[in-house]
């Protein structure tokens, strides 16, 4: 028999705050998804994950890396390179690993800019990178303006531990959710009124739910925003790699060095991660890209609490400093990632399924409004409990990315293979010709 305590030992006030957001359909989805998941032969009937941004569509080609170069994952050759890995590494990073990093982001940027490896700092994936940068930028009770729809996750990885508000840059449907220069005026102006001091503007390029990708226009237009605001921005471009179409992706990095300028390049900071592009979630591999000296030294401390093994900054070390298999790797993964967009785009059209046009990364926007029993958050939490437990699909509403148009969805394509997600597509399309149905016996 347990031991019974009460009343229960008080626990601190981030212990017991709701800020975490796992409340969210986002992450209720993927536990109905962990608790009766599809497999074709075990349990056809099962829950298919598409509400996980997860890149499957590559992945034998790092495998077939490994098998061609099994040096790159073992311990080397003798007890001292496995010393070398077992033993304490400087917090910095391993010179070899950062100098590959830079070399990746260049590559999958178009060589169009340069990264100094010396302001590389890495973590522990990207949820790591963002919540370090704003611990470093904001304090608790200051805020970061972020466009709308954007991350889930966000909720909790920059407001939960760091205490930092979110004020949303509201941005519709009417021009294709483009951000505005009067959508940022606005939320400044929100948090103003609520005497919030704004501390920065967070960006999600391309990696939004929208799989689409800023334009240099629109990059421009918030640069100097947050210049005129002296204000940071943060620009999270962890599926940079993945743009499959034109216009091709922009990194803040361009357009920091196109203007040459310190006073804007101070403020902008980089978040780059492997694990869209290269499909390595479980690797935890994050980084932080910043042009302000200050904060890449901040960032250096505060790393040692979101380190990367040794081991793994060796094997990705020797993947990444191999140009003829990462210009391989970049040009096919695009491609295969642009066929399957073109797939589920034209099946979801055939099914009758408006999609918002995208051009970057593992997702598409699909629009169920005219589903909508009422055209409110209340009726698309409704309409996607009904998919997820009666279609048997976990897709995204865009509620939990505080989209302020009721009846989008993210829907995420390339975290499983082919033959499933054609029947994940049989299942939309069953569901659409129903609802036809229901509507067509009610007129």
């Amino acid at each position: 028999m347990g031991l019974v305590f009460e009343p229960s030992v008080p626990l601190s006030k981030i212990a017991t705050s709701d800020t975490h957001g796992e409340d969210s359909p986002y992450f209720a989805g993927w536990k109905a998804y962990d608790e009766d998941p599809y497999d074709p032969i075990i349990n056809p009937s099962g829950v298919i994950q598409m509400g996980l941004a997860e890149n499957q569509v590559s992945f034998d080609l790092l495998e077939n890396y490994l098998e061609e170069h099994p040096e790159a994952s073992k311990w080397g050759n003798g007890i001292s390179s496995f010393r070398e890995n077992a033993l304490f590494q400087d917090y910095h990073g391993l010179k070899t690993f950062r100098k590959a990093m830079a070399s990746f982001m260049e590559q999958i940027r178009g060589g169009r800019t340069k990264f100094d490896s010396d302001r590389i700092v890495l973590t522990a994936g990207a949820t790591a990178a963002n919540e370090l940068l704003t611990f470093i930028l904001a304090d608790p009770g200051d805020a970061l303006l972020i466009p709308t729809p954007y991350y889930p996750g966000f909720d909790r990885d920059l407001r939960w531990r760091t205490g930092v508000n979110i004020i949303p840059v509201r941005c519709n449907s009417s021009n294709g959710f483009q951000i505005t220069l009067q959508a940022l005026e606005d939320a400044y102006a929100e948090a103003e009124a609520a005497k919030i001091r704004v501390r920065g503007i967070q960006l999600t390029n391309p990696s939004n739910p929208l799989g689409t990708a800023i334009t240099r226009s629109v990059l421009e237009v918030i640069l100097d925003f947050a210049t005129r605001k002296n204000i940071h921005l943060i620009s999270d471009e962890i599926y940079s790699g993945s743009v499959f179409s034109q216009p091709e992706f922009v990194s803040i990095a361009e357009i920091v060095e196109a203007q040459d300028c310190r006073s804007s390049s101070e403020r902008v900071h980089i978040v780059y991660s492997l694990s869209k592009d290269l499909g390595l979630p479980g690797f935890r591999v994050g980084t932080i890209y910043s042009y302000n000296n200050e904060v890449v030294t901040t960032a250096r401390r505060m790393s040692s609490f979101t380190l990367v093994s040794s081991q793994t900054q060796r094997m990705l070390a020797s993947m990444l400093s191999d140009e003829e298999f990462t210009k391989n790797y970049i040009r096919t993964n695009r491609e295969r990632l642009r066929k399957r967009y073109e797939y589920i785009i034209e099946e979801l059209k055939a099914a009758g399924i408006e999609c918002l046009q995208g051009n970057g990364g593992l997702f598409c926007w699909m629009n169920l409004g005219p589903l909508l029993e009422v055209p409110t958050r209340e009726g698309e939490v409704k309409l996607w409990n009904l998919i997820l437990n009666e279609v048997k699909l976990n897709i995204s509403p865009g509620s939990s990315s505080h989209c302020s148009d009721a009846g989008w969805f993210r829907v995420c394509f390339a975290n499983m293979n082919l033959q499933t997600l054609e029947v994940a597509l049989r299942r939309i399309n069953s569901f659409m010709q129903k609802r036809r149905g229901t509507s067509q016996g009610l007129s």
